[in-house]
């Protein structure tokens, strides 16, 4: 799998060597046993449902979805967003949100290996993968019989409501999407129109692993780490890079010398701000100085979800405090 797709869901090797620890490998639990009928919408026309995925494969399905499998946390999160929580029977791993992700069936991790026994036992109406799936993994699910959408990787925040509308139509639930989607625009709408007059730009380096802090990774120009910190009314380091995930020198950060210093590795891999004042010649960065390092979620902003808008407003609150008092 590319470090591309790869990232944006596992922010270099933390989820490995932090979530599972060295040498594991999750076990998937046993089915949760079926409690409730899903829901969907009523004013739902029956009918078949035929759209092209990410990958261009013309998918079909003669009814909305009731029994889902999730391959990856952003989709968990839509589904639930989007009100298809009871119809999802399975999901990968590191789906844990929300809280009610731990009552569903753990088919294990996309990066390492599925049970594909589980799945099959679970007689899902829809696999729903995402852009870390490689097309292989599809190719393999579909080559047992099962109906499998790859939702596209998004680029922007529209196109992560394009795969919300797209949800919505695989599981009957166009109506609140529809709500949802605009809910999440106003929200968004409201961040940039406290920030579109600011002068002050702060300069913001967003890591996601300082393992190396020599040459720690970070995101950039074009992720949404990169688009989000630009609308929250900042500027990002990682703007100069030359790929979307990159390494940069400890030289170049001390002449970027940012502002902030936000610890996307806070979440998997335990930095603090206080272990990054410790690292050799960091102490004269202005963030370092300043006391301004920040531990991030980095779910808001590695999850292609509805979770971005709570990322964007987190980052903004960070950047221009002043304006959301």
């Amino acid at each position: 799998m590319s470090r591309k797709f790869l990232l944006p869901f596992l922010p270099v090797l933390a989820i490995l060597l932090g979530a599972c620890g060295p040498g594991t490998r999750p076990t998937p639990e046993t089915p949760p046993a079926v409690t409730a009928v899903p829901r969907i919408e009523s004013n739902f026309t029956p009918g078949a449902i035929v759209l092209i995925d990410g990958l261009g494969r013309t998918v079909s399905l003669t009814a909305p979805a009731r029994r889902i499998v999730s391959l990856a946390p952003s989709n968990t999160e839509i589904l639930f967003a989007i009100g298809a929580g009871l119809q999802v029977i399975g999901r990968d791993h590191f789906s844990d949100y929300p809280e009610e992700t731990r009552n569903i069936a753990d088919i294990g991790t996309t990066t390492d290996k599925l049970n594909t026994e589980l799945i099959l036992s679970l007689k899902p109406d829809l696999v729903l993968a995402a852009g870390i799936n490689p097309p292989e993994q599809v190719k393999a699910l579909e080559d047992l019989g099962l109906t499998v959408f790859l939702l596209a990787n998004p680029t922007d925040l529209d196109g992560m409501y394009s795969n919300l509308r797209t949800a919505a139509e695989l599981t009957g639930h166009t109506d609140a999407t529809n709500k949802l989607i605009a809910s999440l625009q106003a929200r968004v709408q409201a961040v940039q129109s406290k920030v579109e007059n600011v002068r002050d730009r702060p300069l913001v380096f967003y890591e996601l692993d300082g393992g190396n802090t020599n040459s720690p990774w970070t995101s950039g120009p074009g992720t949404f780490v990169d688009c989000l910190i630009i609308m929250a009314g900042g500027r990002d380091v990682g703007s100069i890079l030359q790929s979307d995930w990159a390494q940069i020198g400890l030289e170049e950060l001390i002449r970027q010398n940012p502002d902030l210093i936000l610890l996307g590795d806070a979440t998997l891999g335990g930095v603090t701000a206080a272990m990054v004042k410790q690292r050799p010649g960091w102490e004269g960065i202005a963030a370092v100085k300043n006391d301004r390092i920040f531990p991030f979620d980095d779910n808001l902003v590695s999850r292609p979800g509805p979770r971005l808008v709570d990322g964007l407003e987190a980052l903004a609150k960070l950047l221009h405090p002043d304006l959301f008092r």
